[in-house]
């Protein structure tokens, strides 16, 4: 019998999507033996008060290119054209049904761990998930009824400093794929 796939999902604005998200997803993928990791970014994060930079489309743009040549990457839309707002427990009922014999993960950091608590439905999301939490070599503490696995390792790269036209940090060429940091230029991003 053919063993069920194991899909990570991770979610969120990804603007722009840099080294560190790439990070994040191959600990994952490597620590915990994934088939898959789904990248969904949303046209608005709940938790964030600020607005995006970058369009939806463009974002999208974005992770196609940073992804592209890796087969266990993909990029979908769901979150990014679907309800509003992308209520994380809703994105994780429609890949179950999408994948209804796979097991499902979700990929997160540590301060949305520890804010899990104030989403919207989290005891629904944690029926279909287990959480994936990029800890930064913190310890997060288990939670009663969600199944979590603690991701070690650390990535420097931050989406709100290669925005940030006055940061040391804006644009830098490490954090960036050259496919990505070409769109961002051609495209006139974060200027």
């Amino acid at each position: 019998m053919k063993e069920a796939k194991r899909i990570a999902l991770f979610g969120g604005t990804f603007d722009p999507v840099h080294a560190g998200h790439l990070f994040i997803a191959r600990s994952a993928f490597k620590q915990c033996a994934l088939d898959q990791v789904i990248f969904l970014p949303c046209r608005h994060s709940p938790h964030k008060s600020s607005a995006t930079t970058a369009t939806v489309n463009q974002r999208l743009e974005m992770l196609r290119l940073a992804t592209s040549g890796t087969p266990w990457m993909s990029v979908d839309d769901f979150d990014a054209f679907g309800s509003e707002p992308p209520y994380s427990y809703l994105t994780a009922g429609h890949f179950a049904e999408k994948f209804p014999e796979a097991s499902l993960f979700w990929i997160m950091g540590f301060d949305q761990w520890n804010a899990l608590p104030r989403w919207k439905h989290p005891e629904i999301l944690a029926r279909y998930v287990t959480f994936l939490v990029f800890a930064r070599n913190e310890c997060p503490e288990e939670k009663t009824g969600y199944r979590m696995i603690a991701l070690q390792g650390t990535h420097p790269a931050s989406a709100s400093a290669l925005r940030c036209v006055n940061s040391p940090d804006h644009l830098k060429m490490e954090w960036l794929q050259a496919d990505v940091l070409h769109y961002i230029k051609t495209s006139r991003l974060y200027a």
